[in-house]
């Protein structure tokens, strides 16, 4: 039986639908990984997107969706209601979750990203 891992990333972008579709493009551009919602939020400037996946693609597609914010946004341009937060705003507060992520066997953790570029 396959496991299934939701993964909730939220980015710096909740104005610009293009940057958005992008970064939603890259999280899906994988085998087994769906979209279940998505929301953006312009007063605030970010957009929380649903994911599910099998837990061999989840985190490979939350590290291409990372890569894809890196190159899409400028925080040196950012504005909302909480300014030039991280590009991944949740690692910090879920590093629990990114340890369970690990146990249930992710092959890509975000605390092994070897692409200095992605540690933003």
């Amino acid at each position: 039986m396959q496991s299934i891992i939701e993964c909730v990333p939220n980015f710096s972008e909740g104005r610009d639908v293009a940057k958005v579709e992008t970064i939603i493009r890259a999280l899906l551009d994988g085998p087994d990984v769906y979209l279940l919602d998505q929301e953006m939020d312009a007063d605030h400037n970010r957009c929380v997107i649903t994911l599910v996946g099998a837990r061999e693609s989840i985190g490979e597609a939350a590290l291409r969706g990372i890569g894809a914010a890196a190159e899409l946004i400028d925080l040196n341009h950012h504005q909302g209601a909480h300014p030039r937060c991280p590009l991944h705003t949740g690692l910090g507060r879920h590093a629990g979750r990114l340890r369970a992520y690990r146990r249930v066997g992710c092959r890509a953790s975000l605390a092994q990203v070897q692409n200095p570029n992605l540690l933003v």
